[in-house]
């Protein structure tokens, strides 16, 4: 009687392993790169640091030979910020995806509606008591739409213009506070 062997139960060959034996995974070998850099950088940075300080004696010369590495250690932080650059750059979103599941979750304004709810809360208006807990009521653990949403902001007692501003929000133009955290256009 012949059996066969499946894919799994056969020998292993040398050097087919991991990444090299999936070719529909994208290596992230300069990002790997970029992280060893990194750790041989600030390990020499550190250690540069603790000796250039203070000189134990007033003709020290192990100062001479330390400050020889100062350059390796920015060497090393050239070479990673080269690697994560050329990693980025090999990165290609799937726009369409990215789109289609930020059009399919809306609990992501559930920030700002929570944060809306706490302002109005101050200032005094009804029904604006713990928001964290009726926006989870809200979002958490099943699927909203739109309408849900919507049927929400016009529940609460909001003032007609935030009630206006919140309704125009999607999941796909609200960014909260990050356009004035982070501008790349400036940089």
């Amino acid at each position: 009687m012949y059996i066969s062997r499946g894919v799994c139960d056969q020998e292993p060959v040398k050097g087919a392993t991991g990444s090299s034996t999936m070719p529909h995974k994208i290596n992230p070998i300069r990002f790997e790169n970029a992280e060893a850099n990194l750790e041989l950088s600030c390990a020499l940075l550190d250690s540069l640091s603790a000796t250039l300080v203070e000189s134990r004696w007033q003709r020290d010369l192990t100062d001479s030979t330390t400050q020889r590495n100062i350059g390796s250690a920015l060497g090393y932080s050239v070479l990673a910020l080269g690697n994560l650059l050329g990693g980025l750059r090999a990165i290609h979103p799937h726009d369409a995806a990215i789109d289609e599941e930020l059009a399919d979750n809306w609990e992501v304004l559930g920030e700002p509606i929570q944060t809306a709810m706490r302002a109005a809360e101050l200032a005094g208006r009804r029904g604006m008591e713990h928001p964290y807990e009726q926006v989870k009521e809200l979002m958490r653990g099943h699927e909203i739409t739109r309408e849900d949403v919507e049927s929400f902001i016009d529940s609460l007692d909001f003032d007609e213009a935030t009630k206006a501003r919140l309704r125009r929000l999607t999941p796909a133009t609200y960014t909260g506070c990050a356009d004035r955290l982070v501008d790349f256009a400036r940089r």
